[in-house]
């Protein structure tokens, strides 16, 4: 994945989730995807999806359990994990956590 997305627009207002301990901009593609930008603190989150998310982990590390899942799998930085739409995850960090969340 590249370390930077060209020619884009981003919302200034930020994304603020669970008290705070997720904050992410949104970012718009000149072909129209949307993507999210953002950091999760050291906690244990319950995400639900409408379309279907490509979470890529761009620092640090955390475990993740998508819905219907047994196991929790760890993720580290250049990993990725895919969540279906109309769906949920669990993530929990223990350390801060970047991300870009690709939508649909």
């Amino acid at each position: 994945m590249s370390n930077q997305f060209d020619n884009v627009s981003v919302i200034k207002k930020s994304n603020v989730f669970f008290d705070s301990k997720c904050v992410s901009h949104t970012v718009m593609l000149a072909d129209g995807t949307k993507k999210s930008v953002g950091v999760i603190l050291p906690s244990s989150l319950v995400f639900n999806t409408g379309v279907p998310e490509f979470m890529e982990i761009t620092a640090g590390t955390c475990r993740a359990r998508i819905k219907g899942e047994a196991d929790w799998t760890t993720y580290a930085a250049g990993q990725s994990f895919t969540v279906p739409g109309n769906s949920s995850f669990e993530i929990e960090a223990t350390e801060a956590v970047d991300y870009v969340c690709h939508f649909g």
